[in-house]
């Protein structure tokens, strides 16, 4: 059997070697476009910011290694340039010496990735405009901030007081998870730095709230943040620098640009070869990785997959599920019974020594499908035991069904701890875990790692809590048009208070309940819920229709004091 693998990166190197660890005898042929093949692109951020000091740390692998400890055929700087489905053969030109070949095969996996978005802006081709995407540009962005431009190449090298290097200023467009890794890694190199973002908000899986406070936090790093503004084009500055006009009519000077607007499917040989493109724009695969040629599978960033809360095909470019895609493709090669079970997205991002992390679906992603099952909750527990020195708040938002309880995405922001609870999540939503799964599991706990209940255990006991009517909760779009009960202390307020509110401190609520109605909800607010929770208990037990305010005054910051980050 032959088989050949278009794209050495994520998915294709992932399968190369798990064909080979299934079957020595067939025959494997690896293409590559690039100079590199199994090379860390998630790393290429922090080899420009100098975290990654050497280059040769972000190659994972090589095609001599792939030759020496595979036997697989690895051919790097080789497009594959045409297929033909008929004739089971492909056409491969070495970009080097130009010559082409025509290789035939018995299964072929096309694992191209996907092609950075560049739209045909005026003056996009101007020198100091760049992508992220490969090693090559890592290394163009490098060399260029330390020669390319005739200011960054000039006074600053020489020695004496004369030579005082203003900052150099950073333009990124695009506020995903390139652009702000390059944002970040762009303060670290001591730049001035610069973010436009077209959406109102950076970071689009985050639902908007929790968006807010990562902008927040970003602007409080230095970083200058226009939003809700796209670029319209760029021309040429003074002393070589790139002049970013925007669609508002701002101008941002930069010494070098990042492009950072994702990735399209590259479904240029799926469409020569005929095969089904999807909705959504990419390759359209089964759950065995096959596309609608039964000799042609594909993986990666280039298909469409399943979403695996909501079942609508989406596009995902991770490289997680990539790698898992191409051991997939390999195991029914070889034929093993194997599928992928889809993707919920499951992401981190480090960001100035916070965390922001999330897994399965963001509450308007619910909303725009239509969806009216499922509650919400904001609460946030400190990242390990309060009493041993170290611990973080983090800010978690879980979505559950509202009919049974099951597991629908979270999302969660903190300076520590975060990502091993999202992971915590991730693995229990798709294992199709409820919020009694998340009640009952058993984790780990030492006062320097955790709590005797982890904050799992605590969205777990919330969620069923509201389930079984013992704890009803409201949120802040209802309960601000509603009557407020405010549990806090008096000293509390001069921080931060709610016009209108009732206040009685939760020592007082028992001597105090004549001054609440009965025939109105009372919704019950502390800083963060716990004593809110127990106040509710109390009016409930006293027949009072009494909800809990879902994350008390730390949700309404998230809601309200967030909402223009720019100011």
């Amino acid at each position: 059997m032959k088989v050949i693998i278009v794209g050495g990166v994520a998915g294709g190197a992932s399968c190369a070697a798990r064909l080979r660890r299934l079957d020595e005898t067939a025959e494997i042929i690896m293409v590559e476009r690039g100079p590199y093949v199994s090379y860390a692109n998630c790393g290429l951020p922090y080899h420009v910011g100098g975290v990654i000091e050497k280059e040769s740390s972000l190659l994972v692998a090589n095609a001599e290694l792939f030759k020496a400890q595979f036997n697989i055929d690895a051919r790097v700087n080789c497009e594959a340039i045409s297929i033909s489905s008929v004739d089971k053969t492909i056409t491969l030109r070495n970009a080097k010496s130009g010559e082409v070949t025509t290789e035939s095969y018995d299964k072929l996996v096309l694992s191209p990735g996907g092609v950075s978005v560049r739209p045909p802006f005026p003056g996009i081709d101007l020198p100091g405009i760049f992508h992220v995407r490969t090693v090559p540009d890592a290394k163009a962005i490098n060399e260029y901030l330390e020669k390319g431009n005739p200011f960054l190449a000039g006074m600053y090298r020489y020695s004496g007081f004369q030579a005082v290097r203003p900052k150099t200023r950073a333009v990124v467009i695009g506020g995903g998870f390139i652009g702000l890794e390059m944002v970040e890694n762009f303060a670290h190199r001591g730049m001035d730095v610069t973010l436009i973002e077209m959406a109102d908000q950076v970071l689009l899986p985050l639902d908007k709230e929790h968006a807010n406070v990562v902008a927040g936090y970003l602007k409080g790093k230095g970083v200058k943040l226009n939003l809700s503004d796209g670029v319209a084009g760029f021309r040429q500055g003074s002393h070589g620098s790139v002049e970013v006009e925007t669609k508002a009519g701002k101008v941002f000077p930069a010494d070098v640009v990042i492009l950072a607007l994702g990735v399209r499917p590259d479904t240029t040989l799926a469409k020569m070869a005929g095969l089904e493109i999807g909705e959504r724009g990419g390759i359209r695969v089964n759950d065995q990785m096959i596309t609608s040629d039964p000799d042609i599978f594909a993986v990666g960033d280039a298909i469409e997959v399943k979403d695996y809360v909501t079942g609508n095909w989406n596009l995902v470019a991770l490289a997680g599920p990539a790698n898992r895609q191409g051991r997939i493709a390999a195991d029914v090669i070889a034929g093993r019974d194997s599928s992928f079970r889809g993707t919920q997205g499951t992401s981190v991002i480090g960001l100035f020594g916070a965390t922001v992390a999330w897994t399965g679906v963001s509450e308007k992603t619910l909303k725009a499908v239509g969806d009216t099952d499922y509650e919400k909750i904001f609460f946030y527990p400190n990242s390990h035991a309060g009493y041993y020195p170290g611990a973080k708040p983090i800010a978690i938002k879980v979505l559950f069904r509202k009919s049974n309880g099951k597991l629908l995405g979270a999302q969660a922001l903190g300076l520590d701890g975060v990502e091993k609870r999202i992971d915590v999540f991730a693995t229990m939503l798709q294992m199709g875990g409820t919020v009694y799964d998340l009640e009952e599991s058993e984790l780990c706990y030492a006062p320097p790692f955790g709590s005797a209940k982890d904050p799992m255990n605590f969205a777990g006991m919330i969620g069923a809590d509201i389930l079984r009517e013992d704890m009803p909760i409201s949120h802040w779009e209802e309960a601000k048009s509603g009557f407020i009960l405010d549990v806090r202390e008096e000293m509390e307020l001069m921080v931060e208070g709610i016009p209108g509110a009732l206040l009685i401190p939760l020592g007082q609520l028992r001597e105090r309940l004549s001054e609440l109605p009965k025939n109105k909800d009372v919704h019950v607010v502390c800083r963060s819920g716990q004593r809110a929770y127990m106040a509710a208990r109390i009016l409930l037990q006293k027949g009072y229709k009494a909800k809990v305010i879902s994350g008390g005054m730390l949700s309404y910051a998230h809601n309200y004091l967030f909402a223009n980050p720019e100011e």
